[in-house]
């Protein structure tokens, strides 16, 4: 019975050994079946690093530079085969994805388009600065041209305004002459004419030139050309016959003067005078006003107010009492 149980156990051991190596043999052909087809199949995808690798560290080692230039060839080539790999039946494969926040991926062409918009927009925006400054310049030399402008054209209207204003009032003043020339009547005072009071008072001092007359304040005779006629401060003072003002003037004795045309030779002269109302070359008629009575000057303080009255014919004193009413 051990003897049959011994052997039984060594023919099993033996079917079992036999059957491994079947299997590893059915095992081993497989395999080397399947690699062979995909050899065949797989040529142009499979890389065979270890050769590359082997013939890169032969190569740095005899020279660096072949090194460089192999090991360039060499990742050209790898990656050449990776392109050619991926074909566009890869349904796993999109040409547009690319990993997002990855430090080994570079985005070329977001960085190219953001340098060419960074560098076309500084140029653009440099542009529009300088076109800006361009602008204010010229806004501001504008301005400046119309201010100027302005300038010239409101003094030229000026300038041409005043010079109507002038033309005007010298017109204005031609036409009054011309007016008041031909209003005039003709002067035709005569010696039968007679003559009014140019106010109402007392003869301070009568007209004397035939022997001289004292005057107080002067204390001293002379002659006397006029006649002295009392009078009140402000009180008016009318002309005594129709003539033409010939002058209006300032006399250190007399005070405000103005000399009357009377016609024929014959002149007024009122003297003692403020507020004048008459001008040279003006026509006045008998009783018009023609001033007040002023202050006395200094040479008749003691006499007090007063108007001065002569009549002259062709310059020679005549008595204004011969001819006043």
């Amino acid at each position: 019975m051990r003897r049959r149980s011994r052997a039984g156990a060594r023919k099993e051991k033996i079917i079992m050994a036999l059957s491994s190596v079947f299997v590893l043999a059915a095992l081993t052909a497989t395999g080397l079946m399947i690699r062979g087809k995909n050899e065949d199949k797989s040529d142009g995808y499979v890389v065979d690093f270890s050769s590359i690798e082997n013939n890169g560290t032969e190569l740095s080692q005899g020279n660096p530079e072949n090194s460089q230039e192999i090991a360039g060839v060499q990742q050209k080539d790898v990656k050449g085969i990776m392109d050619d790999a991926v074909t566009s039946d890869d349904l796993d494969y999109d040409p547009y994805f690319q990993e997002a926040d990855s430090l080994s991926v570079e985005n070329e062409t977001e960085e190219t388009e953001n340098k060419e918009d960074s560098g076309d927009g500084g140029k653009a925006e440099a542009g529009k600065e300088k076109g800006k400054e361009k602008d204010k310049e010229k806004n501001e030399k504008g301005q400046e041209g119309m201010i100027d402008e302005s300038k010239d054209k409101a003094a030229a209207e000026e300038e041409s305004m005043l010079e109507e204003v002038a033309a005007m009032e010298e017109m204005e003043d031609t036409m009054a002459i011309a007016t008041s020339t031909s209003i005039q009547p003709a002067l035709t005072f005569s010696d039968g004419d007679t003559l009014a009071w140019p106010i109402v008072g007392n003869v301070l001092i009568n007209y004397s030139m035939d022997k001289t007359v004292y005057f107080p304040t002067l204390e001293q005779y002379k002659y006397n050309p006029a006649i002295i006629i009392a009078a009140v401060e402000g009180e008016v003072i009318t002309a005594a016959a129709n003539g033409k003002v010939r002058s209006v003037a300032k006399d250190p004795e007399l005070g405000n003067v103005i000399i009357m045309e009377l016609g024929n030779g014959y002149e007024l002269t009122y003297g003692q005078l403020k507020d004048i109302t008459v001008s040279e070359g003006g026509f006045v008629n008998r009783g018009e006003i023609i001033g007040s009575v002023a202050a006395p000057t200094k040479y008749y303080s003691v006499e007090g107010c007063n108007v001065y009255f002569k009549l002259t014919k062709d310059g020679v004193p005549v008595d204004p009492m011969t001819k006043l009413n």
